[in-house]
């Protein structure tokens, strides 16, 4: 009875996107910090970012809503993306990686192999690294 309830509300909703997800993580942050910090304007940001989070997801307005999502990753994707990036690097301890000088191509080497001349595939620049 409540599924079907919940579920006949729901209709036509937009409900839950990535920009709805990051309000919310950003609303718990910042109401823990006023929980013990006290601030008042942390507890009226964390309130306005509540509401907006539940403004997005009960909204009917579709297309808005989804260009609101589609505005927010096209920010949000490059950071990830040099995130992930950073991320895998640092656990790859096999190999280095180097910056082509002249288109700027990204290039992965076997670490330990001393002085050798890395050729970009991208440009067929040469240079030397030590790897």
């Amino acid at each position: 009875m409540v599924r079907s309830w919940l579920a006949r509300f729901m209709a036509g909703r937009y409900g839950g996107d990535q920009l709805n997800v990051f309000l919310l993580a950003l609303y718990l942050v910042l109401y823990v910090v006023f929980l013990f910090a006290r601030w008042f304007v942390l507890e009226l940001i964390s309130i306005i970012l509540i509401v907006l989070c539940l403004y997005r997801s009960l909204s009917r307005d579709l297309e808005r809503r989804r260009k609101e999502n589609a505005r927010f990753l096209q920010i949000v994707r490059p950071v990830w993306r040099k995130w992930t990036c950073f991320q895998a690097r640092a656990h790859d301890k096999e190999h280095r990686y180097f910056k082509c000088p002249n288109c700027g191509q990204q290039m992965r080497v076997p670490r330990g192999k001393g002085r050798i001349t890395v050729h970009c595939r991208s440009c067929g620049a040469a240079f030397e690294e030590k790897s």
